[in-house]
């Protein structure tokens, strides 16, 4: 299991507020990151926001998946995550 301390700043404001929380996945983040910036025709700032949305949402939403709000969502997220592996794979 790997743990990644995640850190969001505001940076046109002069309050500078700032989120910070560790989250632990048994996925390489970095490896995930990396595999859609070199396989996806997306930017590699889209491709990062991408990997990254991911892999916060999906371990919520799998471990939560009945729970009213994914409860509609969790199959198409499903196909969505089918989907986008067998496209990154097969590039």
């Amino acid at each position: 299991m790997k743990t990644y301390t995640i850190t969001i700043k505001e940076t046109n404001t002069t309050d500078g507020q700032t989120l910070t929380f560790e989250m632990q996945d048994r996925e390489n983040l970095f490896a995930i990151v990396d595999a859609l910036k070199g396989k996806s025709t997306l930017d590699e700032n889209d491709a990062t926001r991408l990997g990254v949305a991911l892999r916060l949402l999906g371990p919520v939403m799998m471990k939560d998946r009945k729970h009213p709000l994914f409860a509609d969502f969790f199959p198409h997220f499903k196909d969505f995550m089918t989907n986008l592996k067998s496209k990154v794979k097969n590039r």
